[in-house]
């Protein structure tokens, strides 16, 4: 099963892809898709539509996992509200299966505990997946740890 993990944002969106096989995982593809601060927001969002829609048909997944809006700031999670609109949009229209996860969810998954640091959620996706290095930039791991939590979830690989 191929599991591609989303963590929304207008400036920074992190995507990482995952194959599973029974009780392992494998690194498909991970990374981020940017927009530019200096751009109008209806722009941002285009840009994110048309990234998504190249995306996705390349990684095929077979369950997209997207991190459910969080509140932290007011002025941060309006761009994620809004990229995140932008996300469900194009998974409906490219009919991909959704699973939503909140970063609590995400954190207890993979390290134990639900305030897990960014570091310590790093180093179990590194770990889960055997990488030499932590994966870079924080969003694209955040992503690989949605996608793997997902795995879980849907009962691929055990804890």
């Amino acid at each position: 099963m191929r599991i591609l993990g989303l963590d929304p944002g207008l400036a920074t969106l992190g995507y990482g892809c995952i194959e599973v096989y029974r009780d392992t995982c494998q690194v498909r593809d991970f990374g981020v898709i940017t927009t530019s601060a200096d751009l109008p927001t209806g722009d941002r969002l285009q840009s994110l539509y048309n990234d998504l829609h190249t995306l996705i048909p390349i990684l095929q997944p077979d369950l997209v996992a997207l991190e459910r809006l969080f509140f932290y700031r007011m002025s941060h999670t309006i761009g994620v509200a809004q990229a995140r609109g932008v996300i469900l949009l194009v998974l409906s229209q490219r009919h991909c299966p959704l699973l939503e996860l909140t970063p609590p969810q995400v954190k207890q998954a993979l390290t134990g505990y639900g305030n897990a640091t960014k570091i310590e959620v790093q180093r179990a996706v590194q770990r889960e997946l055997h990488l030499c290095t932590l994966p870079q930039p924080d969003d694209a791991a955040d992503a690989l740890a949605i996608a793997l939590t997902a795995s879980r979830h849907c009962g691929h690989i055990n804890g």
